[in-house]
């Protein structure tokens, strides 16, 4: 094996009798290398994309989140949240009542989902940051106050410094059979102080009120729709899971954010996937240049394998010569395109060379990179893998036709 390893690394670096060997087997390197560095950078930049519309979307998406399995509201206030509240491991317990409503500013109508909040809400997300227009507060009971989506505000063509309120209409629970259809339903005004913008799932979708206003208007007493936990940093997410689903019994359903959003996983994974996939078929087709650069370096190499079966060699090691010679010409063109790709990323990521647009158009103006280790093992395994079965299948057809070589040699 060790003489097998000797051979081939001195093959890879001596000069040819035939010069076309020489330049196949650099077009070989050289096509590892490209398409190895290719695939680290487009997985890097996949890795950025995916990291940042999770940002986005984990703004406003609590560690767990808490609802029926059946129905929409339950009371809070059992023996088994508060328990969950005290938990080691809580950072913030904000209890939410969400449903759709009926929006209405001047003549412009819009239907949202009004979502009412407790006071640690506002902790949580950090709404300073979201903030396009006006001031991040929700008043008081007395006086409340909505924070909007930048898409509600569009579509209702809201100035939020105007005097008029937004009028809010939402059924009542127990309707009547009145002849006038506004008499079942529930009509609230209120003030609005700001609007956010995170991301437009959520601009479009949410008018953020107190809980309190929540519970008056949809007529739900003292009952909330979820209950959302944000955990501090040292917590263990799959633990603290698991102890809240036997502390709450069958009837929960106790969701983490993947799940929470497990549709949007899905999608940025199997995006991530597909261009893996298509970049391997390009890899495929740079490392079965190896198989001719091996079949002409056998050619080539005829009068070494005919020495070296008369010194007692046998095909096995002469097949693991050449193995050897194209597991070598992949890795150097693998560990070189892997390098290549890690500096190029890291200069994207320190000076944000390739922009995305112009400024302001888009989350950010250049192409995020984030760098992760499986990686660069995923690529090293999938190169060595391709290029272990070409140099295989290589040396064995080209190894089996030299039956006769040292009977050809003495005859020439």
């Amino acid at each position: 094996m060790n003489l097998a390893l000797y051979f081939a690394k001195r093959y890879l670096f001596s000069k040819k009798s035939t010069n076309a060997i020489n330049i196949i087997s650099g077009i070989s390197m050289f096509g590892v290398l490209i398409g190895s560095a290719a695939l680290i950078v487009i997985l890097s930049v996949f890795n950025g994309f995916e990291a940042l519309v999770l940002s986005l979307y984990n703004r406003f998406t609590p560690d767990i989140k808490i609802e029926l399995v059946k129905g929409k509201t339950f009371a809070p206030n059992t023996s088994a949240f508060s328990q969950l509240k005290s938990k080691t491991g809580t950072l913030f317990y904000v209890e939410a009542l969400e449903e759709k409503a009926l929006l209405r500013f001047g003549k412009n109508q819009y239907i949202a989902t009004v979502k009412g909040v407790s006071d640690d809400f506002l902790k949580t997300h950090a709404l300073d940051s979201m903030i396009i227009r006006g001031n991040a507060t929700l008043g008081t009971n007395e006086e409340p106050r909505a924070i909007i989506g930048s898409g509600v505000e569009y579509y209702l063509s809201m100035n939020i410094e105007s005097d008029d309120p937004l009028t809010i209409f939402s059924p009542r629970k127990n309707m009547g059979s009145s002849i006038d259809p506004t008499n079942d339903l529930n009509r609230s005004e209120i003030y609005v102080s700001g609007v956010f913008q995170v991301q437009q799932d959520f601009d479009l979708k949410y008018v953020l009120v107190p809980l309190s206003f929540a519970r008056k208007q949809l007529d739900e007493g003292n009952n909330v729709s979820s209950v959302e936990i944000y955990l501090k940093k040292e917590a263990n997410l799959k633990q603290y899971k698991r102890n809240a689903k036997e502390l709450l019994g069958d009837n929960f359903k106790v969701r983490d954010r993947f799940e929470q959003n497990e549709l949007l996983y899905k999608i940025l994974n199997s995006e991530k996937w597909a261009v893996y996939l298509i970049l391997t078929f390009v890899l495929i087709i740079a490392i079965c240049n190896i198989i001719g650069s091996l079949t002409m370096l056998v050619i080539d190499k005829k009068k070494d394998i005919a020495i070296l079966l008369s010194m007692g060699a046998n095909k096995r090691i002469i097949r693991y010569i050449f193995l050897f010679e194209g597991l070598l010409i992949s890795m150097v063109g693998t560990l070189a395109g892997l390098t290549l790709g890690a500096i190029f990323c890291f200069v994207q990521l320190k000076f944000g060379l390739i922009k995305l647009g112009q400024s302001g158009t888009f989350v950010m103006d250049k192409y995020p990179v984030e760098m992760q280790w499986p990686d660069f093992l995923l690529v090293f395994i999938t190169v060595f893998v391709i290029s272990f079965i070409a140099s295989w299948s290589a040396s064995r057809l080209s190894v089996r036709n030299l039956t006769n070589v040292r009977e050809e040699l003495t005859e020439q």
